[in-house]
């Protein structure tokens, strides 16, 4: 390939944009997980866990289940479930948000409106209090699966505002940006937390603020986004979006079927991220019932998840450049794996020990998060950007629904989150074993783009 078609390559892979219009899209599209990454930190990995699940016990009858929709359910498995519930919602959606944004080419409303439907049902946990677990559940499925809706149609821009050489870094500085604000705003958490005393609130009263405040970042941080990216035109025709989306979703794996490599890698994520998700996402509880520390010690420590996050996926990211990104995406699998048996042996009540886990999994969380999603941008056919991140992100989100309720079901069985947190080991072996055998330059080859130098 000559020079020149290198360059109309790279400019068609990067939405046909000179390098300044792109770096000023890179720094608004950064801003959305500036945005969005609150909720998953605060809300849903510190405090709605525990709250939750305090608020469900206070409803609970004397044998410890409540009773929504006439289903017994313990009072400890109600948040699992309700998570696992938010991201079978997600696949629904999903599909018609992917279909919606490559028909129309207009990414930007519709991830307008799913991320103000997920900052306001964040910002409405204020409301939750007294027995109102009904309310928080609800809430949450809401919350959870706007954000995984989004999350399809910022991740759609990627390939559109960098070229194959820049996805790496661009992916990790946009999770370095999400870890940022998380710190940020767990600081200003634990500060009204332990304080809340002097600021004449209850705990309870503390905790449904920091729920609601992140609802409120998420809405004003997401206009930043709004002002920065661009709606590329798209040709004329096609069925309506909305009729069409899970046609759409189906068509899409078929397309995929002319692609394996491209489902081989799908499969392998969808695999060891559903043991990724369901860490972050029943952190807090494995640690206030099964440790039994403290809501202090939590924030504490997936505060320090944060920085070590932030320079974690920014040092992935260079890893990736010297070694290509598969190799250092199983390298942290095989890290995940020691920190999964490391948590089962935790011993109950020694927050040092919880700290020493927490810095183990901020090494490595962003940047296999980060070089995950720029390695499947690689494999994705010029042109069906959004449908194919549609399916990313059912992998991403919307079909990891299969770890929280296994989770769940391990504490609805045995009563016991040890025994709930060690089956998911066989989450990240099989992802490494489905991942090593992906051939990543024969598949970005076969997507039909260039192969970088290192991948």
């Amino acid at each position: 390939m000559s020079d020149a078609e290198d360059a109309r390559t790279d400019d068609r892979a990067a939405g046909g944009t000179t390098a300044a219009e792109r770096r000023r899209e890179q720094r608004g599209w950064y801003f959305y997980d500036f945005a969005c990454s609150v909720y998953s930190t605060s809300v849903l990995t510190v405090f709605v866990g525990p709250y939750l699940t305090s608020v469900a016990r206070a409803a609970a009858d004397a044998d410890g289940f409540v009773h929504p929709l006439g289903i017994p359910v313990r009072a400890g498995s109600l948040f699992p479930y309700a998570v696992s519930a938010s991201l079978v919602l997600a696949v629904l959606v999903m599909p018609l948000a992917g279909a919606a944004a490559d028909r129309t080419g207009r990414k930007k409303p519709l991830l307008a409106v799913s991320a103000y439907v997920g900052a306001a049902a964040t910002a409405g946990m204020f409301f939750l209090d007294g027995d109102r677990y009904l309310l928080g559940a609800l809430l949450l499925i809401v919350a959870n699966a706007a954000l995984a809706v989004s999350m399809v149609l910022y991740n759609a821009y990627l390939p559109q505002i960098a070229t194959p050489e820049e996805r790496d870094a661009v992916s990790s500085r946009g999770w370095a940006f999400g870890y940022t604000s998380g710190a940020l705003v767990l600081v200003l958490d634990l500060v009204l937390y332990t304080g809340h005393a002097s600021f004449g609130l209850s705990e309870q009263e503390a905790v449904r603020i920091c729920l609601a405040s992140a609802g409120l970042w998420w809405g004003a941080f997401t206009l930043v986004p709004l002002r920065r990216l661009r709606d590329r035109r798209v040709r004329p025709g096609g069925e309506g979006a909305a009729g069409s989306g899970w046609r759409q979703l189906v068509a899409t794996l078929r397309d995929m079927r002319r692609h394996p490599l491209t489902l081989s890698f799908l499969l392998a994520y969808l695999v060891y991220n559903d043991g990724v998700q369901t860490v972050i996402s029943q952190a807090s509880i494995y640690g206030s019932e099964e440790l039994g520390l403290e809501q202090s010690t939590l924030i504490t420590a997936v505060l320090l998840v944060q920085v070590l996050a932030v320079a974690g996926a920014l040092g992935m990211g260079r890893l990736a450049r010297l070694y290509g990104a598969q190799r250092t995406i199983l390298a942290s699998l095989a890290v995940w794996t020691l920190i999964l048996v490391a948590g089962y042996l935790l011993p109950a009540g020694e927050p040092v020990w919880f700290y020493a886990l927490a810095a183990a999994i901020g090494l490595v969380l962003g940047g296999s998060q980060a070089l995950s999603r720029s390695l499947f941008s690689h494999l994705v056919p010029p042109g069906k950007e959004a449908e194919y991140f549609s399916a990313y992100e059912m992998s991403d989100r919307g079909l990891s629904w299969l770890g929280p309720l296994v989770f769940g079901l391990g504490y609805q069985l045995t009563g016991s989150y040890r025994d709930a947190i060690i089956s998911l080991v066989i989450f990240f072996a099989a992802g490494f074993v489905l991942l090593a055998r992906v051939p990543v330059r024969k598949a970005v080859a076969a997507a039909g783009n260039p192969v970088p130098d290192r991948i």
